[in-house]
């Protein structure tokens, strides 16, 4: 008994440390391929924060568009998750019993996916200007 107890306090932390410093290897095992998911969103969210800034800066003295743009923000994050939940709703509460180990790669990818179409939109709104003005 005391020396399980002493394994386990010894090996506990060498696994933590293991599960620490995994990196994305697109070849790799499932964890690796999560972490690939995992950085790739981090990368689109980047680029979406990015030029939602930028947005805001080119946009700063129009400040109705501003405000109208902050809660589309808002409406679309809402948006986004509520079509992740239902992208990998499952009758177990817990989503992995339905996906398995698969589940944090498809869902980041998901993720991902949505966040480069949100900027994609928001970069025509830098480059074109508000979709209105076109009707003036």
């Amino acid at each position: 008994m005391i020396r399980s107890i002493f394994l386990i306090a010894v090996l506990f932390p060498l696994t933590l440390h293991a599960a620490d410093v995994v990196e994305c290897n697109p070849s790799g095992t499932q964890i690796e391929l999560n972490v690939c998911a995992s950085n790739d969103f981090a990368t689109a969210d980047k680029q979406l924060n990015d030029t939602y800034q930028e947005l805001l800066k080119k946009e700063e003295k129009n400040v109705a568009f501003i405000v109208k743009l902050k809660a589309a923000q808002r409406a679309w994050i809402a948006f986004r998750d509520a079509e992740l939940d239902a992208m990998f709703a499952c009758q177990n509460e817990d989503a992995h019993v339905c996906w398995g180990s698969m589940m944090p790669m498809c869902y980041s990818s998901y993720k991902a996916k949505l966040t480069r179409e949100r900027t994609k939109r928001l970069q025509e709104f830098i480059a074109d200007g508000q979709p209105a003005d076109e009707c003036h």
